[in-house]
């Protein structure tokens, strides 16, 4: 019989991850190696996240896998992720709530008519020819 969850191990036996995690524990050098490493690793996907909100890419994505790589060694890492779930799942209560919901559905149809129509304007004006390859730039003068 294999236990494929650690709670459901019986109380004295420990699973291969925790077992590891304990024999690092248990040398104090490997113990801050493993730490720095953790924190190297984390903070990079964090500030990743961070540069990935005003870069294109999915920003709160990085930033909670960031902070859940910090979690698992350090508290004020765990305090900050319980923060960043209540504050997803509060702005995920106010995006389904009906009217907000109605708005944001009529300003994106808005938005996507507003580019549609600037793609038909440049077409008209400029044809097929890319932004680089325009030769008559009098458009813009």
């Amino acid at each position: 019989m294999t236990i494929n969850d650690e709670k459901d191990a019986p109380p004295g036996e420990l699973g291969p991850v925790k077992r590891f995690r304990e024999s690092i524990r248990r040398n104090p050098v490997l113990n801050t190696a493993w730490r720095a490493g953790v924190f190297a690793v984390g903070a990079t996907v964090l500030a990743g996240g961070l540069v990935m909100m005003v870069t294109p890419g999915p920003g709160i994505v990085g930033i909670v896998l960031g902070l859940a790589v910090l979690a698992t060694e350090f508290a004020w890492a765990q305090t900050a992720l319980h923060r960043a779930k209540a504050a997803a799942e509060r702005a995920k209560q106010k995006a389904l709530d009906p009217r907000k919901r109605r708005r944001n559905t009529a300003l994106g149809a808005t938005g996507g008519v507003l580019a549609g129509a600037l793609v038909v304007g440049y077409l008209a004006a400029y044809g097929f020819d890319l932004p680089w390859n325009v030769e008559d730039l009098t458009f813009w003068n």
